[in-house]
């Protein structure tokens, strides 16, 4: 199976046509989607995990989930922080941070039917020490503010490519993110849409980088790169 690919800079269709998560060797990658659309599809993810038990996609692979949490073991940050996931899906990163120790996680999801997913999830997975909300990002409540960490893992990318005013749907992500991060509050993203350097430039107001989390390579026809960029940003 071909790995997943990696469309970045000039090389996206400029009205997100096209584009699409797919299943790789790494996980999944973005697709355009209007709202109703990922409510269908997890609406569909829904029916199959209680018919199967089947969670569903694990975007950008569990190593992905590994990458994460082994940087906040390395920098110690307290099982007590909180954390929000930005666009939680299925909410299985949510599981693993609960299983790790993190006791005070919440997931946010515009899609009702994501959210509905996720408790449906967590709930077989006995665990009760979990937030979620039904949270348009893009314009969060009041009562979604001072976390410690806040965790991206595609939907920056899904927003971007929105055909619809994407530029102007960036600009309010960053300010969301800087509505509800602590100061010196940590940002951790992983992108296979955004290279390093693009990130810095997208969140280069408010924040700077921390660190540079290493990924996996990949060649072809004689070029080499990372499939993903996973970076960690402080609120400043």
């Amino acid at each position: 199976m071909a790995a997943p690919t990696a469309v970045r800079g000039a090389e996206r269709d400029e009205r997100g046509r096209g584009l699409r998560w797919r299943r790789g060797r790494r996980g999944a990658v973005p697709r355009v989607r209007p709202r109703r659309g990922w409510d269908a599809v997890y609406k569909r993810e829904l029916q199959t995990f209680q018919e199967y038990g089947d969670t569903g996609e694990i975007w950008f692979g569990e190593e992905s989930m590994t990458r994460l949490i082994r940087w906040m073991q390395k920098h110690k940050i307290p099982l007590d922080a909180s954390v929000l996931d930005i666009g939680t899906g299925n909410g299985v990163f949510l599981v693993e941070l609960a299983k790790f120790g993190f006791s005070d996680v919440t997931g946010i999801d515009y899609s009702p039917s994501a959210i509905q997913l996720s408790g449906s999830i967590i709930e077989k997975e006995g665990l009760s020490n979990i937030k979620l909300k039904v949270e348009d990002f893009l314009n969060p409540s009041t009562k979604l503010s001072g976390f410690h960490i806040c965790i991206d893992k595609g939907t920056f990318d899904a927003i971007s490519l929105n055909p619809d005013n994407a530029i102007e749907k960036r600009k309010q992500y960053v300010e969301s993110l800087s509505r509800v991060l602590k100061v010196k509050g940590f940002f951790l993203i992983t992108s296979c849409n955004w290279t390093k350097e693009e990130l810095l430039d997208e969140f280069s107001e408010g924040f700077e980088l921390f660190e540079e989390l290493p990924t996996p390579k990949f060649s072809f026809g004689g070029r080499s790169g990372n499939s993903v960029a996973a970076l960690v940003f402080q609120k400043t």
